[in-house]
């Protein structure tokens, strides 16, 4: 019976060494999601004329809308593409190297790629009015909160979910390059709603998988991988978030 009370007391002790742990990793998660969110929203900014003062040396291309000189380099040479398609291959990059990496490169690694994508989405700025940049990012934010608390909260397993999204990503990416050269309305409002629900689909479950991934080796105690995948779980947040607010642009964004 002695024996009994012993276990039972040092279980309750693991579990609540663990539920702290877990605690502390989801803030990190987050918090790392949150400064590269800021690094890529200060990059979009800084690229696409919003901080220009002298507005009589540079580039108008719209009411009230102002290009730096590198922005319109950018905008206006094939660098644009490199730009554009940069991110995607960073990403399969950092799934590559993920395991030779410190955690402290890791994080590099992420911020680098975060500043990369806002100078890739800072035509949203000279595409869209700020007002409804705003009001769209707002309401991704909800959801974005809304589904990850329900990912991370639910007892529902929710793992047979990941090779379904994924196979849908991937059919996203290859009617998104097909539509380059189509430029069909009716496509692109197909592809803004499927998309916002993948993405939807893949907060909860990316949510509810990093929460997975460190019980199943907190116990182990290597406090270097476990950095890492707080890392790699901020960049999944990360691009769910950006994914479901791109998407969300696309439909309910108003256009200059």
């Amino acid at each position: 019976m002695a024996q009994y009370q012993t276990v039972r007391t040092a279980d309750g002790v693991r579990s609540a060494a663990i539920d702290e742990g877990l605690k502390a990793h989801m803030n990190k998660v987050y918090g790392t999601m949150s400064v590269g969110m800021l690094i890529t929203a200060l990059a979009a900014w800084a690229i696409n004329g919003l901080a220009v003062t002298d507005v009589a040396n540079a580039y108008q291309i719209g009411a009230d809308k102002y290009l730096t000189d590198f922005g319109y380099a950018i905008y206006a040479s094939p660098l644009k593409w490199v730009i554009m398609f940069l991110p995607l291959v960073m990403v399969f990059a950092f799934g590559a190297m993920i395991n030779r990496l410190s955690a402290a490169s890791a994080q590099l690694f992420f911020y680098t790629f975060a500043a990369l994508m806002g100078l890739s989405l800072s035509w949203i700025f000279i595409a869209f009015t700020s007002y409804s940049i705003v009001q769209v990012f707002l309401v991704t934010a909800i959801a974005f909160a809304g589904l990850s608390l329900w990912g991370y909260t639910t007892k529902k397993d929710i793992s047979g979910w990941g090779s379904f999204l994924i196979m849908g990503v991937i059919g996203l990416i290859v009617a998104s390059l097909v539509n380059i050269f189509l430029q069909s309305p009716a496509i692109m409002y197909a592809i803004s709603i499927i998309g916002v629900l993948i993405f939807a689909g893949l907060t909860a479950y990316d949510t509810q998988n990093i929460k997975n991934t460190y019980i199943a080796h907190a116990a182990h105690g290597d406090q270097e991988w476990l950095g890492k995948a707080a890392i790699m779980g901020a960049l999944n947040l990360y691009l769910d978030f950006i994914n479901m607010f791109m998407f969300l642009l696309q439909l309910m964004g108003n256009r200059e």
